[in-house]
């Protein structure tokens, strides 16, 4: 990136890390190590850990905050904790803990299964922000969470809460970003949640992707942003086309998100290991479509 991107506080490319395990399921902190400076050396700029990429909802309280402390010792980019859950005091806990482990921000995620009305969403996000000092990223999945942060929600969250200075966005909804973007302080920033929407959401005034598919394409969505932010239209246009078959590839009903990042990771020799249950192991066949994907980016695989 240079000089003409935009004055993004994590970086333009920050990577949902996946969590590593051992072959019997155990979290594997050397691997998350070696796992996230591979990921900076690849383009990524910031790091979101215990995300729903990263297995969180499956982690225990001490596998998260030793991850933590693990990922901000590897790397000398921005770790943001994925502190957030549907239970708020869980989640003041959490994000005090992410606090002490040395990270960056915390990602606090709309209270899922709950599916609380908007005075609740505001409230949780409220209550977790004044329990740190450090910027709060909100995390708006409705797909997963069952509730979209409302518009005039997600505003007032902006404007009266001093360290909410951030929103991941997964809704799908390119023009309700650019709405957002025209009522939220000049400090506010929106990140791409979806790799295939990237693209859309950077030309309504995104500053950056919380990316999957940087996994192992991180130097090609490093590429595609670098573009756009140089004015660069076709470029990035033709970055994204090069990109599609990872983003197709990235999650379907079939094979969620993260069981094809995992795959990926394993195809490119990174030790990963399996997602443990609910999600399972994968099949062989979702390897086979890794290294496919990858063979389709010029990578070599093994």
């Amino acid at each position: 990136m240079d000089g003409s991107d935009p004055p993004a506080r994590f970086g333009g490319l920050l990577t949902a890390m996946v969590t590593p395990f051992d072959a019997g399921g155990a979290l594997d902190l050397d691997a998350a190590a070696a796992l996230a400076r591979w990921l900076v050396d690849h383009g990524t700029e910031g790091l979101v850990v215990c995300g729903t990429t990263g297995e969180g909802p499956v982690l225990t309280d001490d596998e998260k905050q030793s991850l933590w402390r693990a990922v901000v010792e590897a790397v000398t980019v921005p770790v943001i904790a994925g502190s957030g859950t549907n239970d708020t005091a869980h989640s003041i806990e959490l994000t005090k803990a992410a606090t002490e482990a040395g990270a960056h921000g915390v990602l606090v995620v709309t209270p899922y299964y709950s599916r609380p009305p908007q005075a609740g969403i505001r409230r949780h996000i409220e209550r977790v922000a004044a329990a740190t000092d450090l910027p709060v990223m909100i995390y708006d999945i409705p797909v997963r969470a069952g509730r979209r942060i409302a518009l005039d929600t997600m505003v007032s969250l902006a404007r009266e809460v001093p360290n909410v200075v951030a929103v991941k966005d997964s809704t799908g909804d390119v023009a309700g970003a650019a709405r957002l973007l025209t009522q939220t302080p000049s400090g506010f920033e929106v990140y791409c949640g979806d790799d295939d929407l990237a693209l859309a959401m950077l030309s309504v005034g995104a500053v950056g992707a919380v990316s999957v598919a940087s996994h192992w394409a991180g130097r090609e969505m490093a590429e595609l942003l670098a573009a756009h932010f140089k004015g660069d239209v076709s470029g990035a246009r033709e970055a994204n086309a090069r990109l599609i078959p990872s983003f197709d590839f990235e999650t379907s009903e079939t094979f969620p998100n993260p069981l094809p990042a995992k795959a990926a990771c394993r195809a490119l020799g990174l030790a990963v290991g399996q997602c443990r249950d609910p999600l399972g192991p994968a099949p062989a066949e979702l390897d086979d479509r890794a290294r496919h994907v990858l063979e389709g980016l010029g990578t070599t695989v093994g």
